[in-house]
C-alpha cells in the first residue's frame, strides 16, 4: 500500500488524541499542583505527599485499566447502530467502575500499613497516613469518572472528558490554596488541605462530565431509566473479562516503574533524584503514546463493529506509523538537549549543591540517552495494546506484558542495576530491554490476529 493510504488518516486521528492527550496532562496536573503548593510547607511535608500519592497511583492504574474495557465494547456497538447495547454497556459498565472505586478505596486504606515495614521515616509516614485516607475516597469519583470517560470514548467524543479535568483543576487551585495555607473563612490544614482539595476537585469532575453528557443529545437517551433490574450477570461477566486483563496490564508496567524508582533510591539519593527527573519528561512524552492509544483502541473497535477488517488494518497502521514518527521527533529531542533538560529541576545558583548537582545532571544526562530510544519502544507497546484492546484481545496480550516487564525487564534493570558499573543507566537498560520486547511481541499478536480475520471474513 502507499504512503498516502496511512497519512490521510493522520488529521482524524490526532482529532481523536489530542483531547484525551490535554486530559492526561490535567490528571498530571493535579499532582503537580499539589507538589509545588506542598512543597512550600518543607521538604517532610512533600516527602509526605509523595509517598502517599505511590500508593494512590498504583490503586488509580488498576481502576483506569479496568474501565478501557468500556470503550471498545460501546464503539463496536455504535458502529452496529445498537443503542440498547450501547445504552446497558454504559449502565453496566458504571455501575462496575463505582463498585471497584469503592473496593480500591478500602483495600489503599488497609495496605497504607506498609509504609511502616518499607523503613520510611516514621514521620513521613505518620503525616502520609491520613492523607491516604483521603485521597484514597478520591479514587471512588475519579474510576467514576472513568467510566463515563470511556462511555464517551466509545462514542469518538474525546473531548468532553478534557473539559471536566480542566474545570476540575480550577477547582482543585483553588480549594488547594485556600484549606493548605488557611486564607479567608478557611482553616490552615496543611498537608490535608492539598487531600481534600484532590477530594472535592475529583467529585466535581464526575459531576461535570455527569452534566456535559446529560444534557447533550447525543448522550442524553443513555440516562434514561436506569433500574437495577436491568443488570444481567452475563453483561458484568463480559465486562469484568475484558477489564481485569486489562487492569493487570497496566499494573505490570506500572510497578516496573515503580521498581526502578525503588532500585535508584538503593543506589542513593543522586541516582533517585536523577531517575525521577528522566522518569518526569519520559513520562511526559508517553502521553502522546496514550492519546493515539485511545484511538487505536476505538477506531479499531468502530472498525470491528462493522466486519471490515481491511478498514482496521489500515487505521491501525496510520495509528502505529504516526506514534512512530512523534516518538521518533521526541527521542531526536532527547538526544540533542540531553546534558541542558535537567538543568530546569535543579537550583544551580546554590552553590552547596553544586556537586550534588552536577552528578544529577551527568546520570540524567545518560538516562535521557536511554529514554530516547525506548520513547519508540514505549510508543508502539502502548497504540499496539490500544488496538487488541479494540479487538478485545486483553488474556494474551496480559501474559505479554509480564513476561516482557517481570521476566525480561525487572531481571535486567536488577542485575546491570546492582551488580555492574551503569548502576542507574543499567536500570533504564531493563526498562528498554522489557518495553522493547513487549512492542516486538504485542505486535506480531495483532499482526497475526488482523491477518487470520481478514482471511476469515474475505474481506
Amino acid at each position: 500500500m502507499k504512503l498516502a493510504t496511512y497519512t490521510k488518516e493522520f488529521a482524524y486521528n490526532i482529532k481523536l488524541a489530542y483531547p484525551v492527550i490535554l486530559g492526561m496532562l490535567g490528571h498530571t496536573l493535579i499532582g503537580v499542583v499539589d507538589n509545588f503548593m506542598v512543597g512550600n510547607l518543607g521538604s517532610t511535608e512533600l516527602a509526605a505527599v509523595s509517598l502517599g500519592n505511590s500508593f494512590i497511583f498504583i490503586a488509580l492504574s488498576l481502576g483506569i485499566g479496568f474501565s478501557t474495557a468500556i470503550t471498545p465494547l460501546i464503539s463496536e456497538a455504535d458502529a452496529e447502530k445498537d443503542d440498547k447495547k450501547i445504552r446497558t454497556t454504559f449502565h453496566h459498565g458504571l455501575l462496575l467502575c463505582t463498585v471497584l472505586g469503592v473496593f480500591l478505596f478500602i483495600v489503599t486504606v488497609l495496605s497504607k500499613q506498609i509504609m511502616y515495614l518499607m523503613h520510611q521515616p516514621k514521620i513521613v509516614a505518620d503525616m502520609a497516613s491520613p492523607y491516604i485516607d483521603w485521597v484514597a475516597f478520591s479514587l471512588i469519583p475519579v474510576i467514576m469518572y472513568q467510566g463515563y470517560k470511556q462511555f464517551a470514548d466509545g462514542l469518538s467524543e474525546t473531548k468532553y472528558s478534557m473539559y471536566a479535568i480542566f474545570m476540575a483543576n480550577v477547582v482543585h487551585i483553588f480549594f488547594n490554596y485556600v484549606l493548605i495555607y488557611g486564607v479567608w473563612i478557611f482553616p490552615k490544614m496543611g498537608v490535608l488541605g492539598a487531600a481534600l482539595g484532590t477530594v472535592i476537585s475529583r467529585i466535581m469532575m464526575v459531576v461535570f462530565l455527569h452534566l456535559l453528557l446529560q444534557h447533550n443529545k447525543k448522550f442524553s437517551t443513555y440516562f434514561k431509566n436506569f433500574s437495577f433490574r436491568e443488570i444481567k450477570k452475563s453483561m458484568l461477566r463480559k465486562i469484568i473479562n475484558l477489564g481485569l486483563p486489562s487492569a493487570m496490564q497496566m499494573l505490570f508496567e506500572v510497578t516496573l516503574f515503580t521498581a526502578a524508582i525503588w532500585l535508584s533510591g538503593s543506589l542513593g539519593k543522586n541516582s533517585q533524584a536523577a531517575n525521577q527527573i528522566a522518569l518526569t519528561l519520559a513520562s511526559s512524552t508517553f502521553m502522546v503514546a496514550m492519546g493515539l492509544s485511545v484511538t487505536a483502541m476505538i477506531r479499531v473497535s468502530h472498525s470491528k463493529g462493522k466486519a471490515d477488517f481491511k478498514e482496521m488494518i489500515v487505521v491501525a497502521r496510520s495509528i502505529f506509523l504516526l506514534a512512530i514518527i512523534l516518538e521518533t521527533i521526541f527521542g531526536i529531542f532527547f538526544v540533542l538537549f540531553h546534558t541542558y533538560l535537567p538543568h530546569l529541576f535543579l537550583n544551580m545558583s546554590d552553590s552547596a549543591q553544586l556537586l550534588d548537582n552536577q552528578e544529577i545532571i551527568g546520570i540524567t544526562a545518560q538516562l535521557l540517552l536511554v529514554a530516547a530510544v525506548f520513547q519508540l519502544s514505549d510508543g508502539i507497546q502502548v497504540v499496539v495494546l490500544g488496538a487488541l484492546r479494540g479487538l478485545q484481545d486483553v488474556k494474551i496480550p496480559m501474559y505479554i506484558t509480564f513476561v516482557a516487564y517481570w521476566l525480561i525487564g525487572f531481571p535486567i534493570s536488577f542485575y546491570l542495576g546492582k551488580y555492574t558499573e551503569l548502576k542507574a543507566v543499567g536500570i533504564w537498560i531493563g526498562l528498554l530491554a522489557g518495553l522493547s520486547a513487549a512492542a516486538l511481541f504485542l505486535y506480531i499478536r495483532f499482526a497475526r490476529i488482523s491477518r487470520r480475520l481478514v482471511i476469515q471474513n474475505g474481506n
